[in-house]
C-alpha cells in the first residue's frame, strides 16, 4: 500500500525562510482582497458614521448660543483644511493599512505554519494552511470581536479609547494562549481518546475558557453613544467581519497552493529514497 501523497515533515534551514517569502506574498495578495471588501462594504458605513458625527457637533456648536468664545474656536478648527482628504484616507490610505496588515499577519503566519506542519497531524501543506488561517482568523480576530466588537471611528467617549484599547488586545492575548494550550491539549489527550474525541475535548475546553475570560473581563458599554444609529453600526460591525474572513480564507488559499508546490518535490524526492532504501 502506498503512503499517502504529498503529506510534508517539518521544514528546516532555509525552507523556512522560502516559506516565509511565500507567506509574505499571500499575505499581500490576501490583503488586496480585503482591500476590495473593505472599500465596497467597510467605507459607506463609515461615511453614514462620520455624517452622524458631523451632524452631532453641529448641533452641539449651535446650542450653546451665548457661549460665543466656544463658538468661535469650534467654527474656526471646523473651517481649517483637512491634513490628509477624506477620498485619499478611504483610497490610498485605506489600501496601504491593509495591505501592510496583511504582509505583516502573513509573514506571521507562515511561521505558525512552519511550527506546525507535520505536528498536529498528517495534513498536507494545503491542508495545513487552511487550518492555520482558521485558527488565526478565530484567535486573533473573531473570538476578541465577540468579547469586544469593532466601533466605527469617532463614536463614543473618546477618553475611554486607551482602555478599550488596551482590553481588546489583552483578549487578542488571552485566546491565542488558550488556543494553543487547546491544541497542546489536544495532542495529549490523543493517544487516549482518539484524535476526533480529543479535538471534541479540547474544543469544548477552548469555548469554555473563553467564555470564563468574557465573563470576567469588564466590558465597552462607554464604546457606542446611545444616539448612534444601530443599522450603521451593524453594518459596520458586518463589514469588519467580512473583512478580516476575506483575509484569512484568500491567505490560507494562496499559502496553501504555494507551500504545496514548494514542498511537493521535496516530499516525493523524499519517499523515492524511503523507497529505495531496502533495496540497497
Amino acid at each position: 500500500m502506498s503512503s499517502p501523497a504529498h503529506v510534508p515533515t517539518a521544514p528546516t534551514g532555509s525552507l523556512v525562510g522560502r516559506l516565509l517569502l511565500r507567506g509574505l506574498l499571500a499575505g499581500l495578495i490576501a490583503g488586496l482582497f480585503a482591500f476590495a471588501v473593505a472599500y465596497v462594504a467597510g467605507e459607506p458605513s463609515v461615511n453614514a458614521s462620520i455624517a452622524v458625527e458631523e451632524a452631532a457637533a453641529k448641533a452641539e456648536h449651535a446650542a450653546p448660543a451665548h457661549d460665543h468664545g466656544a463658538n468661535g474656536a469650534a467654527t474656526q478648527a471646523d473651517s481649517e483644511e483637512e491634513i490628509v482628504s477624506r477620498d485619499l484616507q478611504s483610497t490610498a490610505g485605506l489600501a496601504t493599512g491593509v495591505l501592510v496588515y496583511g504582509v505583516a499577519l502573513g509573514g506571521i503566519a507562515s511561521l505558525a505554519f512552519c511550527f506546525v506542519l507535520g505536528r498536529v497531524g498528517r495534513f498536507t501543506a494545503k491542508a495545513t494552511a487552511a487550518l492555520v488561517a482558521a485558527a488565526a482568523f478565530t484567535t486573533v480576530y473573531l473570538v476578541p470581536f465577540l468579547k469586544y466588537p469593532a466601533t466605527p471611528p469617532a463614536v463614543g467617549n473618546p477618553d475611554t479609547i486607551g482602555k478599550r484599547t488596551t482590553l481588546f488586545f489583552l483578549m487578542i492575548l488571552l485566546s491565542v494562549l488558550l488556543g494553543i494550550a487547546a491544541v497542546v491539549a489536544g495532542r495529549r489527550l490523543a493517544p487516549r481518546l482518539g484524535n476526533w474525541n480529543a479535538t471534541v475535548v479540547a474544543g469544548l475546553g477552548f469555548v469554555a475558557a473563553v467564555g470564563i475570560a468574557c465573563a470576567f473581563l469588564p466590558g465597552n458599554e462607554d464604546a457606542v453613544a446611545g444616539t448612534f444609529p444601530a443599522a450603521v453600526l451593524w453594518d459596520f460591525r458586518l463589514a469588519t467581519l467580512g473583512i478580516q474572513a476575506a483575509l484569512w480564507a484568500v491567505f490560507g488559499l494562496a499559502f496553501g497552493l504555494l507551500a504545496e508546490r514548494l514542498l511537493a518535490p521535496r516530499t516525493e524526492t523524499a519517499q523515492a529514497v524511503g523507497a529505495a532504501a531496502p533495496a540497497a
